[in-house]
């Protein structure tokens, strides 16, 4: 039986440096008369760039079924990661890629996980998927263990600019104007259902980071792992690595920077911060 993991780009792994089998279905941003694919070759820089120097709204794109589709060929069993289906229709493409898939070849498997976040979380659950698959573990096996992972995952993000927010009508121009003059950061979690939610606010980078951490706590964080995904702000997602290991010595801290659809959320400056809760 060939396995394969499938995820959407806002996993932030358009490229997964393994040897396991992995494919990821781009998504696309348009902005201005420019449309940009989440795939390896994307210049975040550049377009994020371009976005800040937009005065129009920008938008977003999910992978349609056939794209799924595509990924499936030539596997057997298929695990697929989606960003949250409250934020995308890619859950949704996936789910009816399935089904066409599961018509032509009724002796595959697949499963697909509704992540109820993007990012970090997703990567997380992808190496349990890896794991699972490294152990030789059967695909129903693999299914309960992530089933059980996904309860332990959690999400924080922490956004130093709200203008792409603003000029796409998710937030009054005026406040992120605001937050923009005094160096206000917001502190944010996902809900249970998978939309985002505002869990505080910092002034300044050093308070957003204790601010990040305190709130990683109050969900749950132990010093177990962490992906730190970074929106051009390494540095800042370094100082907060270290923060982390300050209070917790032995816990896994990685970091990796976005791509573009988290990109596209986060903003420069922004963090996304997914973490279990074991110990």
């Amino acid at each position: 039986m060939k396995y394969r993991i499938v995820s959407d780009s806002s996993s932030n792994l358009t490229v997964y440096d393994t040897d396991v089998d992995f494919i990821s279905v781009p998504l696309k941003i348009r902005i201005d008369d420019v449309e940009y694919v989440d795939d390896a070759d994307l210049n975040v820089a550049d377009m994020v760039a371009h976005m800040q120097a937009s005065k129009k709204p920008s938008t977003t794109s999910c992978p349609n079924s056939y794209e799924w589709l595509q990924s499936f060929e030539g596997a057997d069993c298929i695990f697929c990661v989606t960003i949250s289906a409250n934020l995308s229709g890619s859950y949704n493409s996936c789910v009816h890629a399935r089904e066409v898939y599961l018509g032509e070849h009724p002796e595959a498997k697949i499963h697909i996980v509704n992540s109820k976040a993007t990012g970090a979380t997703m990567q997380m659950i992808i190496e349990k998927i890896e794991e699972g698959i490294r152990k030789e573990l059967s695909f129903e096996a693999i299914v309960t263990a992530i089933t059980e992972y996904q309860r332990h995952v959690k999400i924080v993000f922490c956004l130093e600019s709200l203008y792409n927010l603003a000029k796409n009508g998710r937030c009054p121009m005026a406040l992120a104007k605001i937050a923009g003059v005094l160096g206000i950061r917001f502190i944010g979690k996902a809900s249970d259902e998978g939309t985002i939610m505002q869990a505080s606010i910092a002034r300044g980078a050093k308070k957003a980071n204790k601010a990040s951490l305190a709130e990683m706590e109050k969900l749950g964080y132990q010093g177990g792992r962490v992906w730190i995904n970074h929106c051009l702000s390494p540095e800042n997602a370094y100082r907060l690595k270290d923060l982390i290991h300050e209070k917790y010595p032995n816990a896994d801290v990685n970091v990796n920077q976005t791509t573009g659809l988290c990109s596209f959320y986060a903003e420069e400056g922004g963090l996304i911060i997914g973490f279990d809760d074991y110990a």
